[in-house]
């Protein structure tokens, strides 16, 4: 509190800050007086408050796309949205990560097929996998850019890289293809990163710019399942799961399920009361 009976607020770079293991503010004391300084938890940035971040100082030391993702994947843009570092940190961290996966698998991307279309009946089950998740989080990434929830088109963004950097088969063009749909839905938020890979993977010189190559479209070829993994519960409790084909029908579910290693190994030698099925998700066993 101030002499006058106001507050005056302090930098945090200018107070001995105590903390507890949590990293929750114990007390502090200003480094020019040692006068006691109270902390009244969490508040808005204010220029008043001396509590607002540089953006300039993140960018030179993060770059600007990072500033911009972390501002962006923090929280829709109509709320407020509490500062962290750690935040920052991460955001940084997925950069990297969309670099060096390009790094990585510059062959596949800089294949000479470009941005053609992937024959979805030629591929393997992984590689049908692949492109079943992509194009699934792609229809979602679209639709929250239509409604400017941008911190959710990030989370997608995350999930592609995720579903990259899980895929261990051999497809090539399906990577490309991949890759190419997460450079263009990430450079609203990270142009420069986009850019750069975009031009040195080789797709600038084989689709054009980056700046004017069109929106990435769902490719509903890709969301046609030939089979489909459903969890398998014994008496109401998770214990694996089955794959059946897409078409399968009840009865061919319920064959599958009861002849199921899981279902043997759990059911412990009892026979089925009953069969549940719950179309799309899960078969659960009474035993």
């Amino acid at each position: 509190t101030s002499p006058e009976g106001g507050r005056d607020y302090h930098w945090a770079s200018d107070l001995d800050i105590v903390r507890d293991e949590h990293a929750n503010v114990l007390s502090a004391v200003s480094k020019s007086n040692g006068a006691p300084v109270d902390y009244e938890g969490w508040t808005t940035m204010s220029k008043s408050k001396n509590n607002g971040v540089d953006p300039q100082a993140l960018i030179a030391r993060y770059g600007a796309d990072t500033a911009r993702l972390f501002v962006m994947f923090a929280s829709p843009p109509e709320q407020t949205l509490e500062w962290h570092d750690a935040g920052v940190e991460g955001a940084s961290r997925f950069l990297k990560r969309v670099w060096n996966f390009g790094v990585r698998h510059g062959d596949a991307c800089t294949g000479p097929a470009g941005l053609a279309k992937v024959v979805q009946a030629t591929l393997a089950d992984d590689a049908k996998a692949l492109r079943f998740e992509v194009h699934t989080v792609l229809r979602q990434i679209s639709y929250d850019y239509e409604r400017l929830q941008y911190n959710t088109v990030i989370s997608g963004s995350m999930k592609l890289l995720n579903a990259l950097e899980g895929f261990k088969g051999n497809a090539p063009a399906v990577l490309r293809e991949a890759y190419a749909i997460l450079l263009r839905v990430l450079y609203p938020a990270c142009p420069h990163t986009t850019w750069q890979l975009w031009n040195e993977l080789g797709f600038a010189s084989r689709d054009g710019d980056l700046l004017d190559a069109p929106w990435p479209l769902v490719d509903d070829a890709a969301l046609v399942q030939d089979e489909i993994e459903l969890m398998l519960q014994v008496n109401g409790k998770l214990r694996g799961s089955i794959r059946v084909a897409a078409t399968a029908s009840k009865h061919a579910i319920e064959a599958a399920a009861l002849h199921s290693p899981d279902f043997i190994k759990f059911a412990d030698g009892k026979r089925a009361k009953k069969v549940i099925v719950v179309p799309g998700r899960l078969v659960n066993i009474v035993v």
